[in-house]
């Protein structure tokens, strides 16, 4: 029977299927409509619920003693602590100590901060859209209560980073590979959680931009990075890298999220942080010789003896041949699954991460099984987990085992990903 001629219970859910899957030309009303309410949501809960006071006295501490003068940064501390962040950063909350009159009008700061979660929801959006994820899956990023507290009641420094990381994404989607590591590494400068993503961001420059451009990049991201910290290098150079990029802090047990239930005895000991890290590694390196690197259609040993000698491993068409394999899908793709992976293995994660976390999630999960029976409930037992508090040895459970179930589905669901097909004819041809 023809769809016009169907009853109209059919007919109307046909068209709700049509529109929830990005068949229809209403599908496109779909993310601004969610955008809007969620921007009405913002707004109800800094007029209901009220501020949670945690970092900001600290970060408006620091910066006042950089507004006075102060650029060595083992002096610079707040009520909190040290200063643990890089120098964008500084300069970052610089701006909303001005704004905010020396950080004292905390309803403008939330007001600030619902803007900054609100444009990092448009971007996420538009990443999502490049990426072709049906509308379906959009509502899974409004709906998140630890994320709108992590914005909008904290005000943490992770939402400036997760902006930074998501801008890099779009800019790498839409092959702005200059302002993409511009923005990504104006983002590692706020806070070195960015530093996870980093083999997937090389590599996604390396694919799609070339050898000698990607190096070109690399130098470029250094380059922000010793600009944004001259201030500071010259007053402490020892003591700015410290700080800025302290790899081995020493995590409090009582604010982990994700290994509680390991007890604070093992949580606290140094063969565990090695099996974390060892473990980090491994999986980085099966991700990147099995799965993102099909784009280059020839294995890693293949490309490593020309990459040691400063040669690019590919003829100048090969490169363009391979960069046009570089889709926003793609990018999504490594750079999400390098997110999570890098959180899986983390010594600690505390509430605010959950920022680069809440926007991955979806995305990696549909792309691996679009079926919503499993997204839905995996995204469900991942809020619940991270809105416990204090974490307790289940949610710690649940966090760890929906990132485990994360990157093994990425891992799965992506193996024709990517445009490996001459490497599985290369295999074959060799096996005859």
């Amino acid at each position: 029977m023809p769809r016009h001629e169907a009853p109209a219970h059919d007919r109307a859910w046909h068209l709700a299927l049509d529109v929830s899957n990005g068949r229809h030309a209403l599908s496109k009303l779909i993310p601004p409509a969610l955008w809007l309410v969620d921007a009405a949501l913002c707004g109800l809960i800094i007029w209901k619920v009220p501020y949670t006071e945690i970092d900001w006295v600290a970060y408006m501490e620091q910066v006042a003693q950089f507004v006075s003068g102060e650029r060595d940064y083992t002096k610079m501390a707040g009520g909190s602590g040290p200063l643990v962040y890089p120098a964008a950063h500084v300069y970052t909350y610089t701006g909303l100590y001005y704004l905010t009159d020396r950080g004292k009008d905390i309803l403008l700061a939330q007001q600030l901060f619902a803007a900054l979660y609100m444009a990092t929801l448009a971007v996420v959006m538009l990443c999502y859209w490049q990426a072709k994820v049906p509308p379906y899956i959009f509502p899974l990023l409004v709906l998140s209560k630890r994320l709108h507290s992590v914005f909008v009641l904290r005000c943490f420094n992770d939402c400036f980073a997760a902006l930074f990381l998501w801008l890099a994404i779009f800019c790498f989607q839409r092959r702005y590979w200059t302002l993409g590591s511009l923005a990504y590494s104006w983002g590692l400068g706020v806070k070195m959680s960015l530093l996870l993503v980093l083999p997937a961001v090389g590599l996604v420059l390396f694919l799609g931009r070339g050898f000698a451009g990607s190096l070109r990049l690399a130098w470029l991201m250094a380059q922000v990075q010793l600009v944004i910290a001259v201030p500071f290098l010259a007053k402490n150079w020892r003591g700015y890298l410290g700080r800025a990029f302290e790899l081995s802090r020493q995590f409090k047990f009582e604010w982990t999220v994700n290994w509680r239930m390991l007890g604070e005895e093992l949580f606290l000991s140094k063969p565990f942080s090695l099996v974390l890290l060892a473990s980090h590694v491994l999986v980085l390196l099966i991700f990147i010789t099995t799965r993102w690197i099909q784009p280059a259609d020839r294995p890693l040993s293949v490309m490593i003896p020309a990459l040691l000698q400063g040669k690019s491993p590919f003829t100048q068409q090969e490169e363009l041949r391979v960069s046009s394999r570089i889709t926003p899908a793609y990018v999504m793709t490594t750079i999400l699954s390098a997110n999570v992976i890098g959180l899986l293995f983390a010594r600690s994660l505390h509430y605010q991460f959950y920022a680069y976390l809440a926007w991955s999630t979806p995305y990696l999960l549909w792309k691996a099984s679009p079926h919503p029976l499993l997204v839905f409930p995996l995204w469900l037992a991942q809020e619940w987990a991270w809105n416990v508090f204090p974490s307790t040895d289940v949610s710690s459970v649940v966090v760890v085992n929906v990132l485990l179930i994360t990157v093994v589905l990425a891992y799965f669901g992506t193996a024709r990903d990517g445009g490996g097909e001459g490497q599985r004819k290369a295999a074959e041809a060799k096996n005859k």
